[in-house]
Parts: C-alpha cells; structure tokens; sequence
C-alpha cells in the first residue's frame, strides 16, 4: 500500500503535515514548531480529483487551514517509514 506525504504552512506559521493512503485520504494529521509537534485533525475534500484540498485544524492558532494539492505532486515515503508507522522529520 502507498501512502504519500505531504505538507504546508498556517498562518501562523506552523508547518502543517500530513499522510495519506493511496485513495489520498488522510491517516495522520500534525502541525509542528521548532521543538513542538502536536496532532491536527485533518481530511482530505475531492479526494478523487487530480487536485484535491486538505483541511487542517492548528492546534497552535485553532485557524481552520485549507490548502490544494496536487495529485501528481504527492511525495511516496518510503517503506522503512511506512512499516514503522513514522512521519518524516522536518529539518527546522
């Protein structure tokens, strides 16, 4: 099974992520800061369409984000991430 990566940026400027399984719905939605990373619920909207929305609650600034993806652009992880069930880390 594929599950893809993806990630953006809340107005407050928390960095935004989230995996998606190959019907690019989300599994797991989080927001981080440097040296803070706390769950964000997140769903995907028009998963079926070549460019689909992803909506994020931030924990940070409760803002509700919605941003475009683009279905061609998704990112694969890798399968060492995908067996342990890890996110990968961002570089801050």
């Amino acid at each position: 099974m594929s599950r893809f990566f993806i990630t953006s940026r809340c107005e407050c400027q928390a960095t935004l992520s989230a995996t998606l399984d190959e019907r690019r719905h989300v599994l797991a939605g989080w927001a981080a800061r440097p040296g803070i990373k706390e769950l964000a619920p997140a769903h995907s909207i028009n998963a079926h369409l070549e460019r689909f929305d992803v909506g994020w609650l931030c924990p940070f600034c409760n803002r509700n984000t919605l941003r475009m993806f683009y279905a061609g652009a998704l990112r694969v992880l890798p399968a060492s991430a995908t067996q342990s069930g890890d996110a990968p880390t961002q570089a801050a």
